[in-house]
């Protein structure tokens, strides 16, 4: 499929910021931050603009953006739908978080409370998301089990990463937690995007030359002559190939730049303090969204539609 910047875009910034938003929430429910503390508010409301700009470059992609509201109508049949409903009841939890972390004299068990339905909102949404590709039965890079677990983990991995980046340098219980929580993502992500990998070279798809046409009883299709004299609007959108030396080469990449280094410097950080810790933090929170980057743009790019078995695909 043709790569969207919007879509890529989408997919990171709101993937980072429910994965932050969740950190954050289990971290208040722990008890590791408390109202009236001015990290936890900032990267609340950091968490807000990710996931606020992140849906709003979604609506990009659509012809017509100003309709992107009639989107909510279709909740009981469309992902899509699920997802902005999802996305939007979120943002009441998330912004109460912020709001009753803005003074120190608040209940703990409003906050437990508040934050619980945060993080459930945060999974939640993310879930809807891979879900709308998850669904797709005739992109069969989309449609099988490894979409919606690769979607929760680079989210929380990209959110953990955001999370101990922004309490590095205080070596708080948070930033521990934060950090371990990171690199169990990272780990996580590293053998999720291998697996999937290895099912995207060595899967069939869903359907075949033959049986897209209906005749495999006769033996191998191959086409003769190609329907279109000119490329068309499917072939652009649904056909985008990617070499196969350079899709091996941006694989490498995403696995040393949103996990191996992310890790490693977040491993490194863990036993320091001060503004070496602060560095190292940075380092592992924008290599890991880089990374995210091109993760991203590798799964759209790497997916066909069935309807290119009709312009000389051999597999779909």
């Amino acid at each position: 499929m043709h790569p969207s910047t919007s879509v890529i875009f989408f997919t990171v910034a709101s993937g980072a910021g429910y994965g932050l938003l969740a950190a954050l929430a289990l971290l208040a429910v722990i008890g590791l931050i408390v109202p009236g503390g001015g990290l936890p508010l900032l990267g609340l409301l950091l968490a807000l603009g990710l996931i606020t700009a992140g849906l709003l470059s979604s609506t990009l992609h659509l012809g017509h953006p100003e309709r992107a509201w009639r989107a909510f109508s279709q909740w009981r049949s469309s992902w899509l739908s699920r997802e902005g409903v999802a996305s939007v009841a979120t943002y009441l939890p998330a912004v109460l978080l912020a709001a009753l972390f803005v003074r120190a004299d608040v209940p703990r068990g409003l906050v437990v409370a508040v934050a619980v339905l945060a993080f459930a909102g945060a999974v939640a949404t993310v879930v809807c998301t891979a879900m709308i590709y998850r669904s797709l039965k005739p992109i069969g890079a989309w449609h099988n089990r490894h979409t919606v677990p690769g979607y929760l983990i680079i989210g929380a991995a990209t959110g953990f990463a955001v999370a101990y980046a922004l309490f590095a340098g205080t070596g708080s219980s948070a930033a521990w937690v934060a950090g371990i929580g990171a690199i169990v993502a990272l780990s996580a992500g590293f053998l999720q995007k291998r697996a999937y990998w290895r099912f995207l070279d060595t899967e069939d798809g869903p359907a075949s030359p033959e049986s897209a046409t209906g005749l495999g009883g006769i033996g191998r299709v191959r086409l003769l002559d190609p329907p279109h004299t000119g490329p068309n609007f499917v072939m652009r959108e649904m056909g985008y190939a990617v070499a196969r030396r350079h899709a091996e080469a941006l694989r490498r990449i995403v696995l040393v730049a949103g996990f191996v280094v992310p890790a490693w410097a977040i491993a490194l950080g863990l036993g320091l303090a001060g503004g070496l810790a602060v560095g190292l933090g940075t380092v592992a929170a924008v290599s890991a969204l880089l990374g995210a980057v091109v993760e991203r743009w590798l799964f759209f790019a790497e997916a066909r539609h069935t309807a290119m078995l009709y312009y000389g695909a051999t597999r779909s």
